[in-house]
């Protein structure tokens, strides 16, 4: 009989809306946090329907909205489950998956997001994430994204990145970036990364960078360098480089292959360069040059076969029908070959 008689009062207590217990500017149809909440429900597990959040605290379970939060929504409101928008959404942190034409987060975004429009994510981005046109997060990004027009990431990224016109990294790179026009790394870039103009590499390189028109690092490189144009290396590059136009570095250590010149400071390995193949004053060529003018104003410690080739120190041979060794005495310059110990 007791039981009988508390039923009626515990249904009741179900059906009346939470704003007259707690501060919620909404109707929350619940037990304890536990089921349906329409409005600006503060917490809830359960089916959360609302316009545009500006209290939201906690959801765990599905949220619903129509826009985008308000601008002093608290970053701390936290989405766990499924973010829903029809068409905007958005919160300090969505944990799961979210759904809209247009998704922002406050801060860190851990799960799987789709917006034909754009995604972003003020400080973190982790797993897989798809934006129609745009795509970006200030801090660090860790899985896939994929963006219509545009992906960037403020940190670092670690994963594969996908731009239809380009993509970018302010700090590291770790895997495989693309963009249709080009791709860039504030940092140091480990992986693949291929633009249909431009790459470049602000910091160190390893891995295979190609570019349409070029390929640019402003540190060492290790790897295949590829430019339609040219390859440029601030620093070292260590393993080979195929330029349409030109390869230079500071130093290269490895195989060059370019249509017209190369150049560097320190060479150590075999260049084809068919119009000119230049050393730096005062730099060492170490390996095999093959051009039709090979000008090493530094020392020459291997071969050059090319039309004229010029040496300010040798000590290896030259190939070709001019060919000059500074340093010799005499017979500095004859046809055919030139060798100096």
């Amino acid at each position: 009989m007791r039981a009988r008689r508390f039923l009626p009062f515990l249904v009741a207590s179900l059906l009346v809306p939470s704003s007259a217990f707690a501060q919620d500017h909404g109707i929350k149809i619940a037990a304890g946090d536990f089921g349906l909440g329409i409005g600006d429900v503060r917490r809830l597990d359960g089916l959360r329907l609302n316009f545009r959040d500006r209290d939201l605290e906690l959801v765990r379970g599905i949220n619903a909205t129509i826009w985008a939060p308000h601008e002093d929504t608290g970053a701390e409101s936290v989405v766990k489950g499924l973010a829903l928008g029809f068409p905007l959404t958005g919160g300090g942190e969505i944990h799961g998956l979210a759904l809209g034409a247009g998704i922002a987060v406050e801060r860190d975004f851990v799960g799987v997001g789709f917006a034909p429009i754009g995604m972003g994510a003020g400080q973190s981005l982790r797993g897989i994430a798809i934006g129609g046109v745009g795509l970006g997060t200030g801090g660090d990004a860790e899985g896939v994204m994929l963006g219509g027009v545009g992906v960037g990431a403020g940190g670092n990224i670690r994963g594969i990145v996908l731009g239809g016109v380009g993509g970018g990294a302010g700090g590291d790179l770790e895997g495989i970036g693309f963009g249709g026009v080009g791709f860039g790394v504030g940092g140091d870039f480990t992986g693949v990364a291929l633009g249909g103009v431009g790459v470049g590499a602000g910091g160190n390189g390893r891995g295979i960078l190609a570019g349409g028109v070029g390929v640019g690092v402003g540190g060492d490189f290790e790897g295949i360098a590829i430019g339609g144009v040219g390859v440029g290396v601030g620093g070292e590059l260590r393993g080979l480089a195929l330029g349409g136009i030109g390869v230079g570095a500071s130093k290269i250590t490895g195989v060059v292959l370019s249509g017209i010149g190369a150049g560097a400071q320190e060479f150590r390995g075999l260049a084809v360069a068919p119009v000119y193949f230049k050393i730096e004053n005062g730099g060492l060529l170490r390996g095999v040059s093959l051009s039709a003018v090979n000008n090493v104003r530094g020392s020459q410690r291997g071969l050059t076969i090319g039309i004229v080739n010029i040496a300010d120190e040798l000590h290896g041979l030259q190939v070709g029908v001019i060919n000059i060794a500074r340093n010799k005495r005499s017979f500095s310059v004859l046809p055919i070959a030139n060798y100096c110990k």
